[in-house]
């Protein structure tokens, strides 16, 4: 299911589950389709732009991050823009478990991928 803007409530929700569940499969030639070519990132203090750069980024993020598992939650949303927040838990390859959390700001083309992508993300080291 493609979901475009203009968003609702129920379309902005199921558009921020589509993300989770796509973001889940830790594809990055899957997760790559959902933006358009040149969509402009940051994410933390790195900026990417489109396909190519954003498939390398995914790819070493996970490969980093390992048993990543990414819970979003709507915050905001208006004509093609969406805001969540969002935590994910990973493990490094020593083994010591993180919790990383933050906010992002995402704007969509008329075709419902994303265009923009702006992410703040804050880790904190899981001692339980």
């Amino acid at each position: 299911m493609i979901i475009k803007p203009p968003f609702t409530q129920e379309s902005a929700r199921q558009k921020v589950q589509m993300a989770e569940d796509l973001w889940n499969t830790r594809d990055p030639k899957k997760v790559v389709q959902a933006y358009t070519e040149d969509s402009i990132w940051r994410n933390r203090n790195e900026f990417l732009q489109g396909h190519a750069e954003i498939e390398t980024f995914l790819t070493r993020k996970w490969a980093k991050e390992l048993d990543y598992k990414l819970k979003k939650e709507l915050f905001l949303f208006s004509d093609d823009k969406i805001a969540v927040q969002f935590e994910y838990v990973w493990h490094n390859a020593s083994g010591q478990w993180f919790r990383s959390y933050g906010l992002e700001h995402w704007e969509f083309a008329a075709d419902g991928r994303m265009k923009k992508r702006t992410a703040s993300i804050n880790d904190v080291m899981k001692y339980d």
